[in-house]
C-alpha cells in the first residue's frame, strides 16, 4: 500500500504513516491470514485517506459511521466490503488506540439472506465430462467430492491425501483450522493416473517452477467447462463446495457431519442447504394430502 497522501512533513501525516504501519506490523505478529492483512491494511488505509487531515484522537464513532454512510449511498459498496471496513477500522482502534470497547459502537449493515446457487448432480458430471485435460478434471472432482474452497485446493500438498484412511487433510484452512474430508475412490484413482503423468513435487496441483497453482487459472477451467457444458446456471468454483453440502443433504448425511467436513464453526451457517436441497422438498406432502 503506498503512503503518498501521507508524505508530506507535518505531525498528522506523520501520525497517519505510523497508523498504518502499526496496524501492518501487529496483524503479522498476530498471525492473521495473508488474505485479511491485505485487507485489513488495504481497508484501513482507504478509510485515512478519506478523514485525512483529522487529528487521529479526534476520530469518533460519528465520523466513521459518516465514512460508511458513504460507501453505501456514494460508491454503492457491498455489505461484506461494508464489514471488512468495519472490522478494519475496529481492528486499529481495540488493539493500537486502545480504546475501550464501548468507545467503538459501529452499526454493521444487514446482511442480505441469499440462498446459495446450488449445480445439480447432473449438472456437476457434465461439467467433470467435458472437462478432457487430466489435471483440469482431477482440481474439479477434488473441489466438489471434499467440499473444498479454492485455497483450499491451492495449498493441498501431497501428504494431505491420506490413502489408507480415504480422507483428506485441509490444513490452516479458513480461521487457520485443521480439518478432514472425504476422499473419493474414484477420485483417488483419478489422482493416482494424474500423479504418474504430471509427478507434482510437493503441491497437489503445481504451477510453472513447482509453485502453488494459481486460482484464476481454477476459475478459468471452471468457466471454460460451464460453458462447454452448456450450462448457463449462474455458477462459481465456490458453488462446487455448495452443491457438494446439498448433495450430501440430499442423500441423507447428517447436518452435523456436514458442518464437520465443511469446516463451519456454526450449525446455523450449515443449515441454510435445507433449504436448497429439492429432494428433501419434494419428499415433503401437504397435510391435505393426508386427508
Amino acid at each position: 500500500m503506498k503512503y503518498s497522501k501521507f508524505t508530506k512533513h507535518n505531525p498528522i501525516a506523520s501520525d497517519y504513516k505510523k497508523a498504518i504501519m502499526e496496524v501492518t506490523d501487529l496483524l503479522l505478529r498476530k498471525n492473521y491470514s495473508i488474505h485479511t492483512q491485505k485487507s485489513y491494511v488495504y481497508m484501513f488505509t482507504l478509510f485515512l485517506k478519506n478523514v485525512y487531515p483529522t487529528p487521529l484522537h479526534t476520530i469518533n464513532n460519528e465520523i466513521i459511521k459518516k465514512y460508511h454512510r458513504e460507501l453505501i449511498s456514494v460508491h454503492q459498496r457491498s455489505i461484506s466490503y461494508q464489514n471488512q471496513s468495519i472490522n478494519a477500522i475496529k481492528f486499529y482502534l481495540e488493539n493500537i488506540a486502545k480504546h475501550p470497547v464501548e468507545y467503538i459502537d459501529l452499526d454493521r449493515p444487514r446482511k442480505e439472506k441469499k440462498l446459495p446457487t446450488v449445480l445439480t448432480a447432473a449438472q456437476v458430471a457434465a461439467i467433470l465430462k467435458v472437462t478432457s485435460n487430466l489435471k483440469h478434471r482431477a482440481i474439479l472432482s477434488i473441489l466438489y467430492s471434499a467440499g473444498l474452497r479454492i485455497s483450499e485446493c491451492i495449498h493441498l500438498q501431497l501428504q494431505d491425501i491420506d490413502s489408507s484412511a480415504m480422507r483428506i487433510w485441509i490444513r490452516n484452512g479458513k480461521g487457520k483450522k485443521d480439518r478432514i474430508s472425504l476422499l473419493s475412490p474414484k477420485v483417488l484413482d483419478e489422482l493416482r493416473t494424474y500423479y504418474r503423468i504430471y509427478a507434482p513435487k510437493k503441491w497437489l496441483f503445481e504451477g510453472p517452477n513447482h509453485t502453488t497453482y494459481s486460482a484464476s487459472s481454477i476459475r478459468a477451467i471452471f468457466r471454460r467447462a460451464k460453458k462447454k457444458a452448456n450450462i448457463h446456471t449462474p455458477a462459481t468454483v465456490h458453488t462446487l463446495r455448495h452443491s457438494f453440502a446439498t448433495h450430501l443433504l440430499e442423500n441423507g448425511t447428517n447436518l452435523r457431519y456436514i458442518q464437520k467436513l465443511l469446516g463451519h464453526n456454526s450449525s446455523k451457517t450449515t443449515e441454510i442447504y435445507t433449504h436448497v436441497a429439492n429432494s428433501m422438498l419434494t419428499d415433503i406432502k401437504s397435510p391435505i394430502d393426508y386427508i
